[in-house]
């Protein structure tokens, strides 16, 4: 299914073997998140030097939360059982340009995936590096949209489920007022800030509010073509 797929689980009370590192310290410690923003913060400024900072903490944001949904909700969709997602319960190695280990502590009591450190993440970057907070919480529609239909491309028969497991997390009113479906039709109500990397509205994603012609769907609803730039 990809990186973001993969990970280790361990026990309650227990740390994973190596070099790993609980990710309560991401949201307690500026220093590890401050060296992430950077870092890729450097990278998008090779190709345009004027780059905002808060594109880059988007963009990090954006990349830990896909990389915690996209197990947990595997998981959960298969039937496997739940992951508890505090800060404490999840252990990484805090490798830069690329997809970082994660280790799950799985549970047998069924939890919010957006409780613990989802939240806790995007409000400290919210707050620290002044990325607005309805462009954050759309990044985790986009994540769990985008971990939902990747597994349905691996495996089809899962489809359904991991749907389910995405409007769960859609469902909640932190992400663009609660309204949002995954699917095909998943059209996100806000900007992930990439845009501002290239400095044109057009390079925008795939999911993104900015594109010119969008169909926006609801639950038993016939869709709408609009312009959202008018």
């Amino acid at each position: 299914m990809g990186g973001f797929f993969t990970a280790q689980t361990h026990s309650g009370g227990e740390s994973p073997e190596g070099k790993w590192h609980s990710l309560r310290e991401l949201t307690e410690d500026p220093a590890p998140l401050d060296a992430r923003v950077e870092y890729v913060h450097a990278t998008l400024r090779a190709a345009r030097s004027d780059v905002p900072k808060r594109v880059a903490a988007s963009v990090v944001q954006l990349g830990v939360v896909a990389r915690i949904l996209a197990p947990a909700l595997a998981i959960e969709a298969s039937g496997w059982g739940a992951v508890s997602l505090t800060g404490t319960d999840l252990w990484w190695q805090d490798d830069l340009g690329g997809v970082y280990p994660l280790s799950l502590r799985m549970t047998s009591v069924k939890s919010d995936l957006l409780d613990g450190a989802v939240s806790e993440l995007t409000d400290l970057i919210c707050s620290r590096y002044g990325v607005p907070s309805r462009a954050l919480w759309g990044n985790i529609a986009s994540a769990a949209n985008s971990a939902a239909h990747q597994l349905a491309t691996a495996r089809p028969d899962l489809t359904e489920p991991a749907r389910a497991v995405a409007d769960a997390v859609l469902a909640d009113h932190r992400v663009d007022g609660g309204n949002l479906y995954s699917g095909p039709g998943f059209r996100r109500r806000s900007c992930c800030l990439i845009y501002q990397a290239t400095g044109a509205r057009v390079a925008v994603c795939g999911d993104c509010v900015l594109g010119r012609k969008v169909r926006r769907y609801s639950a038993g609803e016939s869709s709408e073509l609009v312009d959202v730039r008018q």
